[in-house]
């Protein structure tokens, strides 16, 4: 009945939003009578000529109900065009069956804005997982990628396309991490595992997928790359042994197979703990020269991040037992750097959708309230030249060059 009242006011005499008014008595009317003319003309006439058309409408609440429904849609209805909503996101991860990528694409799915592909080696982990996290099915994809395959990398990149689906952001997660390893193992390529999975698997990913990202027509696009603080050797965790360090990229150079050249960048011996976090700094030196060299031309956002220490992650699986029982108290009771999967994936997304957090070429810390920072990279892990010289070293490694 409220409704079927309000429908009754004239447009000029609603009540208008935030107490503003902007009635007027000139274009006011009553019943089609002119308020101006009441002001104007003389009470009894106004009276008399008020009953004359009150009786022709004859105003019964059924009649009167009848032509505001009718009227109603031709002053209300929306246009097509404002009726639009903005389509959802498409956004990439990789690694999504586990850890951070898992976190990252519940969080997304969770604002129901992101239609995600978790591309993942091991399908029925990442639907395990999927279901275990409690993602609707409506809101992810399998699809396979094995980044330690280079053949693998552009079969994804293929298939991608095929499905027809455009793409709004990249985030490059996935990880090998093989902290206790003696002796080098080896991509399908024949590079070693690290270096190739962390770091080439991505860039050649990255680099093809480019022009689909130049393609969308989202708001804000994105490529963004998971680095690492203990790659970062302006931090106490990033001076814990073995340290980074790149060298003069004899062994990236040389194609890291442990036969005619090292198995390490630096051209050393190998340590698997080393070879993570070598390839940590390319994963950041890489974003950074993505960001130089196509940000400006594409607008696309290039970033980098490291989203805390998630002590109980799967990354640590081939640790020592001793290792991952005492490493979680640790980091929650000593160095007070403990950061639960959950809140990890929430700052990911953070990354992948805020507005705020929308700057290119940015590596993105969180402090203890976990508010997001613009952090400081090392001198190694930012360096132009040794960017652009990872760059043209990968490109020939991945067969782009």
């Amino acid at each position: 009945m409220a409704l079927q009242a309000s429908t009754l006011l004239p447009p000029a005499l609603s009540v208008p939003k935030e107490g503003k008014s902007n009635a007027s008595f000139k274009d006011s009317t009553l019943f089609g009578v002119s308020l101006s003319d009441f002001v104007k003309a003389d009470f009894s006439s106004f009276a008399l000529r008020c009953k004359s058309q009150c009786s022709q409408r004859k105003l019964s609440a059924g009649i009167i109900r009848a032509e505001t429904m009718v009227a109603m849609p031709a002053v209300n209805q929306a246009t097509p065009e404002a009726r639009k909503t903005l389509r959802k996101g498409c956004v990439v991860i990789t690694g999504a069956s586990s850890g951070l990528g898992l976190a990252t694409a519940k969080a997304l799915a969770e604002t129901g804005k992101w239609d995600i592909i978790m591309a993942c080696r091991d399908f029925l982990k990442a639907e395990r997982a999927a279901k275990s996290a409690g993602i609707s099915k409506e809101n992810y994809t399998i699809m396979h990628l094995d980044l330690a395959s280079l053949d693998s990398v552009r079969q994804f990149v293929d298939n991608f396309r095929r499905s027809g689906r455009p793409l709004d952001v990249l985030v490059c997660n996935a990880a090998v991490y093989l902290p206790t390893a003696r002796e080098p193992t080896f991509t399908a390529e024949g590079l070693e595992l690290s270096v190739g999975t962390n770091h080439l698997g991505h860039f050649l990913l990255s680099r093809l997928l480019l022009d689909d990202l130049k393609k969308s027509d989202y708001p804000s696009r994105r490529l963004i790359i998971v680095g690492s603080i203990t790659g970062n050797t302006n931090t106490l965790a990033g001076n814990v042994p073995p340290k980074a360090n790149l060298g003069d990229l004899r062994g990236l150079a040389g194609g890291l197979n442990g036969l005619n050249s090292s198995a390490m960048i630096d051209g050393g011996d190998f340590d698997g703990a080393k070879a993570y976090k070598d390839s940590k700094v390319c994963n950041m030196l890489t974003m950074q020269e993505f960001h130089r060299r196509y940000h400006e031309e594409t607008g696309i956002t290039f970033a980098s991040l490291y989203p805390g220490c998630i002590a109980t992650t799967g990354l640590f699986r081939e640790h020592i037992p001793l290792f991952r029982l005492l490493f979680p108290p640790f980091q929650k009771y000593i160095t007070k750097g403990f950061v639960s999967e959950e809140e990890s994936g929430k700052r990911l997304a953070q990354v992948v959708s805020d507005p705020t957090l929308a700057k290119s070429g940015v590596y993105w810390s969180w402090n203890n309230a976990s508010a997001s920072f613009e952090n400081q990279l090392s001198q190694e892990a930012s360096s132009p030249e040794k960017a652009r010289k990872v760059w043209e070293i990968s490109e020939k490694l991945v067969g782009l060059a």
